[in-house]
């Protein structure tokens, strides 16, 4: 086994459970939706982008990238 096996696992499950969580939330807001538009939760008009899960996806695979640039960076003294 890899070492990079256990933490790819790790961050593919963080992955998911932020996919499962928008997908939740987004079916039970279109479960009360009508005919009228919904207004825009506060939040969301304060910082739009806060809230994307796209962004929070790449955010913890970035960061996963960087640990593991790091990781060699340091284990080879670059």
């Amino acid at each position: 086994m890899d070492i990079w096996t256990i933490p790819f696992i790790v961050v593919v499950i963080i992955i998911i459970a932020i996919c499962i969580a928008t997908v939740k939330k987004t079916s039970r807001a279109v479960g009360i939706l009508n005919e009228k538009d919904a207004a825009i939760p506060k939040a969301v008009e304060d910082h739009p982008f806060t809230l994307n899960p796209i962004f929070w996806i790449i955010l913890v695979a970035s960061m996963f990238i960087g640990i593991m640039i790091l990781y060699y960076a340091f284990a080879y003294r670059i």
